[in-house]
């Protein structure tokens, strides 16, 4: 693969290796907001995407336009996975939409969604989630997909030009494997991927090269073990790479899910100095989108 253009943008080296260290989930709970303050705060993790949809996305908001700092997404919502918390569209309660199931949230799970889309009505969704954090003030930084499920295949195109609307990056990798099907792009089939990632790319779309995800989806079930980050953080490749995280601070996580380990885990872990130490002596370069975003909009 070629040598990421963004890397010179930036101002590295094309054997540079360069993460993101991006928290997903804000907003989702109290707990999901503490945790991305605190690592943000520590320095490391620079990034993290907004459930806007969620009962808890009004703190992280509030607190987003107090502190332009804060680089955060949309985390763009098409799912409620929990059992006994849920939360559903900010266009439509219309079952008809596609979107809610009979109590009136959004579905468990993507494929749940897929069974019943109603492509027209899902994008409306999506819009409304970009414009709901435009309307606020939230200088948002980026786009992505909670579960994936605004990138399967018949929501691929309106997601990628959701990016060039709001003139925002969204997630994209520029290779298609195995990390990459756990985002829900398998079913857009790798010919179609790599040609709306060349044509996004050379419209001016800045991409990642390659994308990790939080080893407590490791399907052994050990996740949630420093050591399993940091075997994923050593073996990180030059270019860029996006790292979808889930820390989330003690307290309602644990009610939550039966993983609230690993979550709790990289809530200290994120901000420790354990991780200061490992990313020196690699020679890994974290960043954020902020610095991405503006070189889509320079």
């Amino acid at each position: 693969m070629s040598t990421n253009p963004l890397l010179e943008k930036l101002g590295y080296p094309a054997d540079a290796r360069l993460v993101i260290l991006h928290a997903d989930d804000v907003g989702m709970c109290h707990g999901a907001n503490v945790a991305f303050l605190d690592c943000f705060a520590a320095g490391m993790l620079k990034t993290g995407s907004v459930m806007l949809p969620c009962p808890w996305s009004q703190e992280i908001l509030q607190r987003s336009l107090a502190d332009p700092s804060l680089d955060l997404g949309v985390h763009l919502t098409l799912n409620s996975e929990y059992m006994g918390y849920r939360w559903g569209p900010l266009s439509t309660r219309d079952v008809a939409s596609g979107l809610i199931d009979g109590q009136g949230y959004f579905w468990h799970r993507p494929h749940m969604l897929l069974e019943h889309l109603n492509v027209e009505a899902a994008t409306r969704e999506m819009q409304a989630q970009v414009a709901y954090a435009q309307e606020a003030g939230m200088d948002f930084t980026h786009i992505d997909a909670h579960m994936g499920a605004a990138q399967s295949a018949p929501l691929f195109e309106a997601y990628i030009e959701l990016g060039f609307a709001a003139q925002v990056p969204v997630l994209l990798c520029r290779q298609m494997d195995d990390y990459v099907h756990m985002l829900g792009v398998a079913s857009v089939g790798e010919s179609r991927y790599l040609e709306a990632v060349a044509s996004a790319e050379a419209r001016g779309m800045p991409l990642v090269d390659t994308f990790r995800i939080t080893p407590g989806y490791d399907a052994t079930g050990e996740g949630g073990q420093q050591r399993f980050y940091e075997k994923v953080l050593r073996e990180l490749p030059s270019g860029v790479t996006y790292f979808s995280l889930h820390p989330n601070a003690p307290g309602e996580i644990e009610v939550l899910t039966p993983k609230a380990h690993w979550h709790t885990l990289e809530h200290r872990y994120f901000q420790s100095q354990d991780l200061r130490d490992l990313l020196d002596a690699e020679g890994i370069i974290p960043i954020g989108y902020r610095e991405i975003c503006a070189v889509m909009r320079s």
